[in-house]
C-alpha cells in the first residue's frame, strides 16, 4: 500500500568541502525529524556523504538516508540521487549524464534558471532527455521567483517536479519539500515514484527579510569563510 513521504532531495551539511555551514550530518537528521520527514538525501558537492553509521542513526530517527551528490560538469550542477560513485569525477562535461543515467538513481536539475554560472539555464534544454526531473527550490517569494521557467518546462516537457531546499542553514529546512507516493518506505520505491511522477511540491514562499538573510549569509558566509548563523 503506498503512501505519501516526505522528502528534501537537495541538502547541504558540514561535511561540504566547498561550503562552510555550522551544522553536520547528525544535526540534519535530528532536526529532520522534528519536522516529521521521512527521507531525505544529503548532497554536498563533489562528494557523497554517506556511511553506515549515518544511515543507520537516521533510520533509528525514522528516516530512509539516501546517498546523494551536487556535481559538476561543464561548469554546471546537477543533483544525483544515488550516483554510482563516491566522489564525482573530475573534467566530465554534461555528456556524462548519459553514461550514467540508470533506473536506479535520479538526475536532478537544480534551481535550473537561477541567476549565476553554475545554474544550467539554456544547457537544459539541450541535455534534457538525461534528466528525470527539474527542481522546484525555496528560494522565492510573491515578487521574485525564478521557478516559473522551471514549472513551465517541467509541465511542457511532462517532467517531474522536485521540490527541495537546497539548505545551508536549517531554518531552510521544510519550507519546500517534497511529498512522494512510494509504494514502500525505502530507496528503490522513493526513486520509482519519482520517476513514474508521483510527487508533488509542498512550498510556502518566502518573506523578503527572510530571502534577505538568506543571500547576505551564503554570500558573505562564503567571502569571510565562517559558517555564519541565524
Amino acid at each position: 500500500m503506498s503512501a505519501k513521504l516526505k522528502v528534501d532531495f537537495h541538502i547541504h551539511t558540514a561535511e561540504d568541502p566547498y561550503e562552510k555551514i555550522n551544522y553536520n550530518a547528525f544535526q540534519l537528521i535530528d532536526k529532520a525529524q522534528e519536522l516529521g520527514f521521512e527521507a531525505l538525501a544529503i548532497t554536498n558537492h563533489e562528494i557523497v556523504t554517506y556511511n553506515q553509521d549515518l544511515a543507520e542513526y537516521a533510520y533509528r530517527h525514522g528516516l530512509i538516508l539516501i546517498p546523494g551528490i551536487e556535481a559538476n560538469f561543464s561548469n554546471k550542477h546537477v543533483l544525483i540521487i544515488n550516483p554510482g560513485f563516491k566522489k564525482a569525477p573530475s573534467d566530465k562535461s554534461l555528456e556524462y549524464l548519459r553514461e550514467i543515467k540508470s533506473p536506479s538513481s535520479l538526475i536532478i536539475a537544480p534551481h535550473p534558471f537561477f541567476p549565476g554560472s553554475h545554474s544550467l539555464n539554456s544547457a537544459l534544454f539541450d541535455y534534457l532527455p538525461f534528466f528525470d526531473g527539474v527542481e522546484f527550490s525555496h528560494f522565492y517569494n510573491h515578487l521574485i521567483n525564478y521557478n516559473k521557467k522551471a514549472i513551465l518546462l517541467a509541465h511542457q516537457a511532462k517532467m517531474p517536479l522536485v521540490g527541495s531546499s537546497d539548505c545551508h542553514f536549517l531554518s531552510q529546512l521544510g519550507k519546500t519539500y517534497s511529498l512522494v507516493e512510494a509504494d514502500n518506505k525505502d530507496m528503490a520505491s522513493i526513486i520509482k515514484a519519482v520517476k513514474e511522477g508521483k510527487i508533488e511540491v509542498h512550498s510556502q514562499p518566502l518573506s523578503l527579510i527572510f530571502m534577505a538573510k538568506i543571500a547576505f549569509n551564503f554570500l558573505y558566509g562564503r567571502k569571510l569563510k565562517c559558517a555564519l548563523r541565524f
